[in-house]
């Protein structure tokens, strides 16, 4: 593929995203024309399949599994071609299963279980890209709260999701060239009771995506209204 502009998508947690999520989404590859796009995990929440208490007033776990689903199937059809990262939250039905005993012979892959082709989109545990630049670029779902640190550590640019709260871009160099690390914020419904847990915290989740254009990250945030709806600004 062409890296000459990546889309970073962050965390989405369907079906408890952000109402104006898709399209956010939609306005930006219209007006970005991405040439890769990398999805960093919990594509899905499972809510209720979540090793702590689940609340009842949210959907079971079947009605939950639909609605991200028809969720799922937009998005597919917004980015047909992506990379996504295995999550904590998107692979928490294969974390369950193993700590059940139960075999991966015995259950579906990713793509059966979401209806899409394997040839659209993949998964990995990470993913390393050569910028145009000749430098190097890490994709994973979640490594550190210390953007910076954490790149330093691996020796190259670095960029993740998973943590909410954080939606920033660090730079560093070593002589060898400019290198940055990013943490890309989330795309989901903070007003959802799947969130409840971080009610009491006095930091927020930070909305928004990346892109990587000609090796220059640039971070875009997904401004909303006192209504918490997206006030769709000019990218």
């Amino acid at each position: 593929m062409d890296n000459s502009r990546i889309l970073i998508v962050p965390d989405l947690h369907f079906p408890y995203c952000h109402k104006d999520a898709l399209d956010f989404l939609y306005k930006i590859k219209k007006t970005l024309t991405p040439t890769r796009i990398i999805c960093l995990g919990d594509e899905l929440d499972y809510h209720s399949l979540s090793f702590h208490d689940s609340d009842p007033d949210l959907d079971s776990s079947s009605r939950e599994l639909a609605l991200g689903l028809g969720y799922i199937d937009t998005l597919h059809e917004l980015f047909p071609k992506m990379q996504l990262l295995h999550s904590n939250h998107g692979s928490m039905a294969y974390r369950k299963a193993k700590h059940a005993g139960m075999p991966r012979h015995l259950l579906k892959s990713y793509n059966d279980v979401l209806g899409v082709p394997s040839d659209d989109w993949s998964w990995h545990g990470e993913i390393i890209l050569k910028l145009p630049n000749g430098t190097k670029c890490k994709f994973v779902h979640g490594i550190s709260s210390n953007i910076l640190a954490a790149s330093q550590a691996i020796g190259m640019s670095l960029v993740q999701g998973h943590h909410h709260s954080l939606f920033e871009l660090r730079y560093w160099s070593a002589g060898n060239g400019l290198h940055f690390g990013i943490t890309s914020g989330c795309l989901i419904d903070d007003t959802s009771l799947a969130f409840a847990y971080n009610k009491l915290q006095v930091k927020r989740p930070l909305m928004g995506v990346t892109l990587i254009e000609n090796s220059e990250p640039r971070l875009i945030p997904m401004a909303v209204d006192e209504n918490n709806r997206w006030i769709g600004t000019r990218v």
